[in-house]
């Protein structure tokens, strides 16, 4: 079938910081469409400056789906966006010809594009004596474990995210497997075609703009968030940069000076674990963000 015969997804990934939110939002209007989020933070209305999430002005030009969706109470992962995502596309591509999913998150983006690959089940056994190592011996011991035993998906994981890095290990223990082997099927074919579109800047322009980000949210009253969600730490999706890192300097780990270096440098490590993600993507087109028009003429290119 012809890519102007199916509906079109146009898919805008990059590092944090980057400056997708400004793209797509002129991409929707070019387009006249909407957006969908695949930013595994910004899906819960509890974290809103450490997760940069559109403001209210932006998300007022076009409409936005699946910011805000979630509480930080709900157990959501990557297999309910898969279907969520699913659904909401093929209620949106009954009004529009082309629809935009934007985000940082590469697995949760993938799931929609390329289907998720089927995890082994692994014995209560396992996933209870990992937890428990965990609680024991903390974050350090699982990022050890995982880069020991399986170096590949250590390098494009969130290093700071416990469930995740859980999860590959007791994957690894449970089946004598690396995880990264389980996530390599076939792609599995979807009712519309994919336009990837990847954004990235030099480094140290980038890193400027994260640095400059982590000091605007800080201004903007980060750490009072962060404070409101204390009690709430433990949760999954609050293990994520941005949040850990104040969470230790209200635990007395450190002072307020240490946990904004911390927040700086922890997202520079984050945005360089995403492109590592990103560039393994060979249909991915890669653009700098003010190439504007030639990222619209790219498309009108592939549509056409």
């Amino acid at each position: 079938m012809d890519i102007s015969e199916k509906p079109i997804l146009i898919l805008v990934v990059g590092p944090t910081a980057v400056g997708k939110t400004n793209l797509c939002l002129n991409l929707a209007k070019k387009f006249d469409t909407e957006i969908i989020s695949c930013d595994s933070r910004q899906f819960y209305r509890e974290m809103n400056l450490g997760t940069a999430k559109p403001t209210r002005e932006e998300l007022n030009q076009v409409p936005h789906h699946m910011i805000n969706s979630h509480s930080i109470e709900e157990n959501y992962d990557v297999k309910s966006f898969e279907e969520d995502a699913l659904e909401l596309l093929d209620q949106l591509f009954q009004k529009h010809k082309v629809v935009i999913m934007t985000g940082g998150s590469g697995l949760f983006a993938d799931a929609v594009t390329e289907g998720m690959d089927e995890m082994p089940e692994i014995p209560a056994g396992i996933r209870e004596e990992v937890i428990k190592e965990y609680q024991e011996k903390g974050l350090k011991f699982l990022q050890n474990e995982v880069k020991r035993l399986d170096p590949e998906y250590f390098e494009i994981v969130d290093q700071q995210n416990p469930q995740r890095l859980m999860r590959a290990l007791e994957v690894c223990r449970g089946t004598g497997k690396t995880f990264s082997s389980f996530r390599v099927k076939s792609k599995i074919e979807r009712p519309f075609e994919t336009i990837k579109i990847g954004l990235n800047r030099d480094r140290d322009e980038l890193y400027s703009r994260i640095d400059l980000r982590m000091d605007q949210m800080v201004e903007a009253g980060l750490f009072e968030e962060a404070e409101s969600l204390f009690d709430k730490r433990h949760l999954n999706s609050l293990q994520t940069v941005g949040y850990q890192e104040i969470f230790g300097a209200l635990e007395g780990k450190y002072d307020r000076e240490e946990a904004i270096r911390l927040l700086k440098r922890n997202s520079r490590r984050y945005a360089k674990r995403q492109l590592t993600w990103f560039r393994r993507d060979e249909k991915i087109y890669w653009f700098h963000p003010d190439q504007e028009d030639e990222i619209i003429a790219f498309i009108e290119n592939q549509i056409s």
